[in-house]
């Protein structure tokens, strides 16, 4: 199993528990791993790792709650599925807040938690994959020559070319070459692609963010 496939990870310290979630979470494609406490999952964790997390809130040693807080403190963003079969308000309030995606109370059905268990694997793949495409165009971004950062900037804010000649000392035909070269760089078909560009860089005057 390749580090970067997505995967179920299921914390739970009942053994017949994980066998049950395992199978069922298997039945519908998805690779499955299993841990028997919140630390082992810890020890074990890597940062490449894609899918969701599946815990159970209450647990012997590091409970559900202490492991979302670490994994927070760490920067983790993947999603966490957190099932209980005694959860009170104030538990379930402070796991949401702190960002679980969701709190199942047992019993609940096979296919409630299937729905929130794809739908976690979809949204983890789609938040890596858009931090892939922003790592791609930083690295174009950074192939910009400073002056033609600061042409992207006028561009993308709407300035005419002989607008940004006069701001920049340069003269029409020089701003035009630059955009052009922009363009090019950036991977740019069009102006509306530059500004969308610009926008997933979070692009204001001062560069991206």
């Amino acid at each position: 199993m390749s580090s970067d496939q997505a995967r179920v990870f299921i914390i739970d310290d009942e053994s017949d528990v994980r066998a049950a979630l395992s199978m069922l979470i298997r039945s519908i494609g998805l690779e499955v791993e299993t841990f028997s406490n919140a630390l082992e999952f810890l020890v074990s964790y890597r940062p490449q790792w894609s899918g969701c997390i599946v815990a159970d809130i209450r647990m012997p040693g590091m409970s559900g709650l202490e492991l979302q807080e670490k994994l927070n403190a760490m920067g983790a963003d993947m999603p966490l599925i957190f099932i209980s079969g005694h959860a009170d308000v104030p538990t379930a309030v402070r796991a949401i807040q702190e960002g679980a995606l969701d709190l199942l109370e047992k019993p609940f059905s096979d296919q409630r938690l299937l729905d929130k268990v794809q739908s976690a694997v979809r949204r983890d793949l789609e938040r890596r994959a858009e931090i892939e495409v922003r790592g791609q165009l930083r690295q174009r971004y950074a192939a910009l020559t400073p002056r033609e950062r600061e042409v992207m900037t006028a561009v993308v804010a709407g300035k005419m070319n002989k607008v940004t000649a006069h701001e920049l000392n340069l003269s029409t035909r020089t701003v035009e070459l630059h955009r052009a070269n922009v363009m090019e760089k950036m991977q740019a078909g069009s102006l509306a692609e530059l500004v969308r560009l610009a926008q997933m860089l979070e692009l204001d005057e001062s560069g991206p963010a």
